[in-house]
């Protein structure tokens, strides 16, 4: 028999698999003062209602059987060997490739922001190599982008991003690097050119374009837009030791031809940055879905103590999810931006200090077994891991050291 937490390869259910088949530099706001994390007023009560009024959509009561029938059993399989084309068909089957876009385009009407949240929380939980994958191609389905602006219209390969036919790719962070490291845009008779090295793209071979984010340095003009993978995007592949089965490189871009239809957005640089807080500044949903599924496997252990980190912790998780989606919240319907921000960049380190402390625990717990590449708790252990540095901006990595050096 499997201990707790391990994952049998091959034991994905054909039942789910028929089933399937039918149907977020330096920013310009920086927070002088981080305190310690302590509980905000938003009641956990109101957050587990919205759980449970999420696990009610049948959208991701589907997603949560898929979930725990195909990816958390073959999580320490893909890990290793990689999210497969077929796993991006299943995605597809599922409808989570265009599951924000507007429903004449097969997206899903009437799926809130908790639900949205719920899939986050269900996929990253379950397999963390696979949502990194699924996540970076996610957004581009939805029909505005993070601060209400409605997108230009993305041409033919955009509106098959947005029927679900094919996976994106997202090389959007390196504009934090300006003007130091970054892509950059210069202006044609038809459009533009982006080039420079895109720092970290994942589920490379898998997706058919990238979501790029590159800069004009003379204008300071931020240029999004869908860039084809083909001959001028090379890639290089990134030895992680962590999420290496996310299919993660890094990309050159030499002087690749952007189409005017491909573009999907142009801002200046302060509101790019500006609009950026509301991604890295916040504790995100795949955080509390790794949270919940460490505390799980520890509340299979057998040793009593295991039962008391349980005891002590997830009230402790609950608050901070609380916390974390009330104040981004919050944030949102202020405009995003430095809103709070001190706050929510404290209840981010606070996350990540749970991460942390939980992980070693399973580990501990399993000792020698803990580390065993056939085990989930140093999976779960280098997921934490990742996770500090996932999304991170000047003002996270300053909040989190100012913490570790108290």
């Amino acid at each position: 028999m499997a201990r707790p937490g391990r994952s049998e390869p091959g034991s994905e259910s054909e039942s789910v698999r028929r089933s399937i088949a039918d149907p977020e530099g330096a920013s310009p706001m920086t927070a002088t003062h981080t305190p310690t994390h302590t509980p905000a007023q938003t009641p956990t009560t109101g957050a587990a209602d919205a759980v449970r009024a999420a696990d009610r959509n049948p959208f991701v009561g589907r997603v949560e059987q898929y979930a725990e029938q195909v990816l958390r059993p073959t999580a320490l399989r893909t890990d290793r060997e990689g999210v497969t084309a077929e796993r991006v068909d299943e995605l597809r089957r599922l409808g989570l490739l265009n599951h924000l876009a507007p429903v004449e385009h097969g997206g899903q009407a009437g799926l809130d922001r908790a639900a949205e949240r719920r899939l986050h929380e269900i996929v990253a939980g379950a397999c963390l190599n696979t949502w990194l994958v699924w996540a970076q191609h996610a957004p581009v389905s939805a029909p505005h982008d993070a601060d209400g602006t409605r997108r230009a219209a993305p041409g033919e390969l955009g509106r098959r991003a947005l029927r679900g036919e094919v996976l994106l790719g997202a090389a959007i962070s390196d504009v934090r690097r300006f003007p130091d490291r970054y892509v950059a845009a210069g202006r044609t008779a038809t459009g533009w050119t982006f080039s420079g090295v895109v720092s970290w793209v994942s589920g490379w071979g898998l997706n058919a374009a990238l979501t790029v984010a590159a800069v004009e340095p003379g204008t300071e003009t931020v240029v999004t837009a869908l860039v084809a993978v083909g001959e001028r995007t090379r890639a290089t592949p990134l030895q992680l030791s962590v999420v290496p089965g996310s299919r993660t490189v890094r990309v050159e871009l030499d002087d690749v031809p952007v189409p005017a239809d491909q573009v999907i957005s142009t801002r200046s640089l302060a509101d790019w940055r500006v609009a950026d807080l509301a991604v890295a500044a916040d504790a995100r949903p795949h955080h509390f879905g790794v949270a919940d599924t460490v505390l799980a496997e520890l509340a299979r252990e057998e040793h009593p103590l295991a039962a008391e980190v349980v005891a002590t912790w997830t009230p402790r998780v609950a608050q901070l999810r609380a916390d974390a989606y009330g104040l981004a919240d919050e944030a949102g319907a202020a405009g995003g931006g430095g809103h709070r921000l001190a706050e929510r960049l404290a209840t981010k380190v606070a996350v990540g200090a749970a991460l942390s402390a939980l992980t070693q625990a399973l580990v501990v717990a399993r000792s020698g077994h803990g580390i065993a590449g056939d085990d989930t708790a140093q999976l779960h252990a280098r997921s934490a891991l990742f996770l500090l540095v996932q999304g991170q901006n000047a003002d996270v990595r300053r909040a989190q050291l100012a913490h570790l050096a108290r």
